[in-house]
């Protein structure tokens, strides 16, 4: 899938999502076309296929890494690479959502994954 057609199924998913969610998102969802590894990747295996970022001369924003869905993805049917941006775009826009209410239960959900993957890693070398 070339990065135009990406971005044209990003944008569609975009417009299925009410407004609400992107109060405040003053930085929009933006499409990165490099890949990204994850800084604790084993190997050059885990990729990051999007993240929410605040900082305060950039606001809030959503990055979506088109590089890292074709490197971990780019084999999947349309259909079903569509399904993994939207619960990629979902799962940013909750960063979002619970940062805006004060709440990190995400943010410890993902870092519980991380730590399983780090041990699943660990065991495999032992």
């Amino acid at each position: 899938m070339t990065i135009e057609e990406f971005r044209s199924m990003l944008d569609d998913i975009l417009e299925e999502i009410p407004e609400e969610y992107f109060v405040d998102l003053n930085g929009g969802v933006q499409l990165i076309e490099s890949s990204k590894l994850h800084p604790r990747s084993i190997g050059s295996e885990l990729r990051i296929m999007g993240e929410y970022r605040r900082n305060g001369a950039m606001g809030r924003n959503i990055h979506i890494y088109y590089g890292s869905f074709m490197d971990m993805f780019g084999h999947l049917s349309a259909g079903r690479l569509r399904e993994r941006v939207r619960e990629t775009v979902l799962h940013e826009l909750m960063h979002h959502l619970e940062s805006l209410a004060g709440y990190r239960d995400l943010e410890v959900e993902d870092e519980v994954q991380m730590a399983k993957y780090l041990r699943g890693k660990k065991r495999s070398r032992e």
